[in-house]
């Protein structure tokens, strides 16, 4: 077990993963705090890629998953999943009245369509700007002229990972503040995609889930099956 400002984390394959025990603590964790959000999850723990594990392990990497849950628990860690798809509202909940955001990820439908609904649900809001996900020629260096002339505090980037996480990694040396990546979290704020029922959630089979859904995502779940022998032979 390793502290780290109060927060204990552990080293699973070669990542580090923090042991929050609630939304709570990462919420007050990350109050005046720039730096990258990264839900770990067993599909992105059990990735051997050193350039993506480097930008975890400068950043806040949390577990998103029962997998992340239980390798903490083999390093004699207590912690809880924290599911990015609630916990990105949660943050906006806490501090739309002081803090300011800017989201980027989806298609153009269901970009317009979340922060439609944001300033529905959270009256006031302060959107600095968005944009869709589909960055071409020169549009990555339009967003941040547009971060530094509008100074977002927190910044959503959904567009699936390692492509998000290298993304905010690149974004982050041009502009701090406090990046998130969400993945589909917009398609499911949006009403575009459903998430699992809440027995999946609460089972921890929300990737089982997804794979019903989308059968095609089997090479990709395969990840669970590799992850969760290496943890039981303790090859974590």
């Amino acid at each position: 077990m390793i502290e780290s400002r109060d927060i204990a984390y552990a080293i699973v394959n070669q990542k580090r993963v923090f042991a929050f025990k609630s939304s709570d603590e990462l919420l007050d964790y990350i109050q005046n705090r720039k730096g990258i959000l990264i839900a770990l999850n067993a599909q992105k723990l059990n990735r051997n890629e050193a350039e993506l594990d480097e930008i975890i392990n400068r950043n806040i990497g949390y577990p998103d998953g029962i997998g992340a849950v239980l390798a903490l628990k083999q390093k004699g860690l207590k912690s809880r999943k924290i599911a990015g798809a609630e916990f990105w509202l949660e943050i906006v909940k806490r501090y739309y009245q002081e803090r300011s955001f800017y989201l980027l990820g989806g298609s153009e439908e269901v970009i317009e369509t979340t922060v439609n609904k944001l300033k529905d649900d959270f009256n006031g809001i302060d959107l600095k700007g968005y944009r869709n996900g589909f960055l071409g020629p020169g549009d990555k260096e339009a967003v941040i002229d547009q971060f530094k002339s509008s100074q977002p505090d927190i910044v959503f980037v959904a567009m699936g990972s390692p492509k998000q996480e290298f993304l905010m990694d690149e974004l982050i040396k041009q502009y701090p503040a406090l990046y998130m990546g969400l993945g589909g979290s917009f398609d499911v704020y949006s009403g575009n995609k459903k998430r699992a029922p809440k027995l999946f959630i609460k089972l921890g089979l929300e990737w089982f889930y997804r794979l019903l859904k989308e059968p095609s995502r089997w090479r990709r779940q395969l990840a669970y099956f590799v992850f969760f022998w290496r943890m039981i032979t303790r090859q974590l």
